[in-house]
């Protein structure tokens, strides 16, 4: 297997300031409507990477629950990377949209949602996922599937009759941007990226070398 021969050239399209809004979050949401318009596959996911106490950081994907002033996604406050954000808030996000050949990162600070809005979303979610999230101890050592299974058996059986609360455990978080960026691909690895860092007057937007 010789991964040197794989390549592919980008010519969808390019970017420039005149096709940008000023508010990057405005941006953002433009981009992702035309995603979902053109049926991508899970376009709302994305990579959130934290920092360990040593420095190490650690990857996984979620999906993106919420955009307002922030971008929010959900989680069990003891999985790792809860614990990683409680230690170092800073967090980046990214939006890997291959099929149109645009991907965005995002860098920013994470801070927990309220409880109330937690629970708002908590309680609009399929029953079966209201019935994981209780039953499963997120990024801990769990001996077999069967286990696991045995537990949401339990927890189908405790939330028999009436809702389902949200657990305690389990909750939102916002990331607050202070940069984000956009990118294009290009012919010839030629690509188009443009940052929009926040500055106290607002946000300034330059182009990147690809």
């Amino acid at each position: 297997m010789n991964l040197e021969d794989l390549r592919r050239d980008y010519l969808m399209g390019g970017l420039d300031h005149s096709d940008l809004n000023d508010d990057p979050i405005a941006q953002f949401e433009v981009w992702l409507q035309q995603a979902i318009d053109l049926q991508l596959k899970d376009p709302t996911a994305m990579t959130v990477a934290t920092v360990d106490a040593s420095g190490q950081p650690s990857q996984r994907i979620v999906l993106l629950k919420k955009v307002d002033h922030g971008f929010v996604f959900y989680t069990n406050y003891g999985s790792r990377k809860a614990q990683e954000l409680s230690a170092n808030p800073k967090v980046s996000l990214h939006f890997p949209w291959h099929d149109i050949e645009r991907q965005v990162k995002i860098c920013g600070v994470a801070e927990k949602v309220s409880a109330a809005e937690s629970a708002k979303y908590f309680l609009s979610r399929p029953k079966e996922s209201q019935l994981a999230a209780w039953a499963s101890h997120q990024s801990h050592p769990v001996a077999t599937r069967q286990l696991l299974m045995q537990q949401v058996a339990r927890m189908k059986e405790k939330f028999a009759a009436g809702l389902v609360p949200a657990p305690d455990f389990w909750g939102g978080y916002r990331v607050v941007p202070s940069e984000i960026e956009f990118w294009q691909g290009g012919a010839n690895r030629l690509h188009d990226r443009f940052q929009y860092t926040r500055t106290q007057g607002g946000w300034q937007r330059k182009r990147l070398a690809p």
